[in-house]
């Protein structure tokens, strides 16, 4: 009985040991399981990373391509608003008529939506274009105000003598002299001896010396077939081929040749002929005595 004893405690141990075994090989499968588990979440996480990384340098790349260009348009505003201003100096505008530095005043309905990069680029680029032909149009008007400017530089326009009065005009008069008719060729301007004779435009001296009748004399060429005359001075400060601008001193007033007393005799020549400096002088300010 001892022998069947023992056989019947095997056998009552055997499924005890089989549960055992079972549980054991389902320990060790579960941590086989959470092993890989936590590897396959492990491996999408850096491959998550390394997607957020390339996002990250992609949008990186974009704003650095956003800011060179925003650069480029800001250059280019920045040259036109320097050409509006030279623009403004030129025409001559009122100040504040155009204020090319103060911001331009904006507004809208809204809500505000985002707005896509493809968005700010084609913004961008039809703003570059919009700034490009602008930039030319006003090149253009930029050359064509100069080409004027030059013009009003080169007319003469303004009396050769500061806080001055006419004393002579131009056409028939008695001659000083003789007591008889003479055709006055000029203006005669009140000066004293030594005052300062100005070039009335911008132009290159043609002659510069002493003449008969004129005494000391200046001749300014203004180019388009003007040029002026400045007699009787008591001495001439430039010589022929000197630049000159309008305003610049060119003689000391005086009485030489043939005058009587102290002033400035001016003459407007107009494609070789002499004209009335009158209809060039205008409203400057230049009274009758």
């Amino acid at each position: 009985m001892h022998w069947l004893g023992r056989a019947r405690t095997a056998a009552m141990r055997k499924p005890f040991a089989a549960a055992a075994v079972i549980a054991v090989a389902g320990m060790l499968f579960g941590a086989s399981m959470g092993a890989s588990e936590i590897s396959r979440l492990h491996a999408k996480t850096l491959q998550q990373e390394a997607s957020l990384e390339s996002t990250r340098r992609e949008a990186q790349r974009e704003v650095n391509a956003l800011a060179a260009r925003m650069g480029e348009l800001q250059a280019q505003a920045n040259r036109l608003n320097a050409l509006g201003e030279r623009l403004t100096r030129i025409g001559k505008l009122g100040d504040g008529e155009f204020d090319f530095n103060a911001p331009v005043a904006l507004g809208g309905p809204g809500p505000v939506q985002d707005m896509p990069a493809r968005g700010l680029r084609e913004g961008m680029d039809t703003v570059d274009a919009e700034l490009s032909a602008s930039g030319d149009q006003l090149s253009v008007l930029e050359a064509l105000l100069f080409d004027q400017e030059l013009e009003r530089a080169a007319l003469p326009s303004r009396s050769p003598v500061a806080s001055t009065y006419i004393t002579s005009g131009y056409g028939n008069r008695a001659d000083p002299f003789g007591g008889g008719r003479a055709f006055h060729k000029g203006i005669d301007f009140d000066a004293r001896t030594g005052d300062p004779v100005m070039s009335v435009a911008d132009g290159v001296v043609s002659y510069s010396g002493y003449r008969s009748g004129y005494g000391n004399v200046v001749e300014v060429d203004h180019g388009n077939g003007y040029v002026t005359r400045y007699a009787h001075n008591s001495r001439n400060v430039v010589k022929v081929g000197d630049l000159v601008r309008a305003g610049q001193q060119i003689a000391r007033a005086g009485s030489t040749g043939r005058s009587t007393g102290a002033h400035v005799h001016f003459e407007v020549w107009e494609n070789g002929r002499v004209a009335n400096p009158r209809k060039f002088l205008g409203d400057m300010g230049v009274q009758r005595g």
